[in-house]
């Protein structure tokens, strides 16, 4: 079994590092609790307890915090300190049936070495590390015994040995709280053999100290807990966009040219507003351009008809005056008809008296 978990272990740390890494840069620190599966560890020395004994656990739990740095391109070196506590359910592996109680409690300082990866995720960073430190396993309160009360041994003694761990997990960063994440991970520790426990053995009623040694402890543990790095800077904020101008107004492509009653000529404001529409002609696209004239409904139809020609020709002219190329001028007359404010026959109105000029 402990080549297995050392192969486990191995195979944990060969994971391709190819991803690009979450760069946490500077202090941090972090906490958890979680869920501990211990594997029995193999117990000898006293007399009574056979060659193959073994102590089962019962689930327990793991709490741990740690400090530790970000380099800024991934790596992270980290202090752990952790305590976990099982209870013993029994002793196996003895000739005759034994009852056991108390607890069986670890404790002790890790150093780790921890890689974060970006794997294109922004909510998810994977990360895998190792670790060595020292672990004390203090027996709590334990006692085995026979029912028969042919066979007793109790201890309530601490021992230490050197550990190592294996550590995969992810964190996620939590929204709208720059530099904390929430983390899960499952960690493979191995404490070695070697820690050994003063107790006392009756056997048939003769009692006598005896010492224990408990070889290698391996716990599997699930940790949930939380980390914070001091460092991590705001989320950037995007730069407020800049205020679009507003574009330049398209030439008009309708103008209107009024005339003084029973006239063909062209006032001094007529000629202005001609010049813009010629030279507004130039600046946009068209396939020919209108010169439609009216009347007001003074006068006969026959009459007010030709007056409108005679004064679409007038503006007309001035177009051509004004650059307008006289083949790209179309020149119409509608007389009284086409009224831009209705009225009865004979009405002098002004607004009927005009000329317009339409750019298609």
């Amino acid at each position: 079994m402990r080549y297995r978990s050392a192969l486990l272990a191995t195979a944990l740390l060969a994971t391709p590092l190819a991803a690009q890494a979450q760069p946490v840069q500077g202090l941090y620190v972090g906490a958890g609790i979680g869920l501990q599966i211990p594997q029995d560890p193999r117990v000898s020395a006293a007399p009574g307890f056979g060659g193959m004994t073994h102590i089962t656990e019962d689930l327990g739990f793991q709490g741990l915090g740690s400090v530790g740095w970000g380099f800024g391109n991934g790596l992270r070196l980290e202090v752990e300190g952790n305590y976990t506590r099982n209870g013993i359910h029994k002793l196996s592996g003895t000739p005759f049936p034994t009852k056991a109680d108390g607890n069986l409690q670890n404790y002790g300082v890790m150093a780790n070495a921890i890689f974060d990866m970006d794997v294109g995720f922004p909510w998810m960073y994977p990360y895998i590390g190792a670790g060595a430190g020292y672990q004390w396993t203090n027996l709590n309160g334990v006692s085995f015994t026979n029912p028969g009360g042919a066979f007793t041994y109790s201890t309530n003694d601490t021992s230490g040995a050197f550990a190592w761990q294996a550590i995969i997990g992810a964190s996620f960063p939590i929204p709208n709280m720059p530099g904390l994440s929430a983390t899960v991970d499952y960690r493979f520790m191995d404490i070695l053999g070697g820690a050994k426990f003063s107790g006392s053995e009756t056997v048939g009623g003769v009692t006598s100290p005896t010492t224990i040694q408990l070889h290698n402890q391996f716990n599997h543990t699930v940790v949930f807990g939380v980390r914070y790095a001091f460092n991590t800077p705001a989320p950037a904020v995007a730069p407020a966009p800049m205020p679009v101008a507003a574009p330049a107004p398209a030439p008009s492509r309708s103008y209107l040219v009024f005339f003084d009653w029973d006239k063909a000529t062209l006032t001094d404001r007529a000629r202005q507003i001609i010049k813009e529409a010629a030279d507004n002609s130039t600046r946009v696209q068209y396939t020919r351009i209108e010169v439609n004239g009216y009347t007001d409904t003074s006068g006969t139809p026959k009459y007010n008809q030709g007056l409108s020609v005679r004064r679409a020709q007038a503006v007309a002219g001035e177009l051509v005056r004004n650059g307008v190329p006289k083949n790209a001028i179309s020149i119409q007359g509608f007389g009284e008809t086409n009224l831009l404010v209705p009225t009865g026959p004979g009405v002098r109105e002004p607004q009927n008296r005009r000329v317009e000029i339409i750019i298609r």
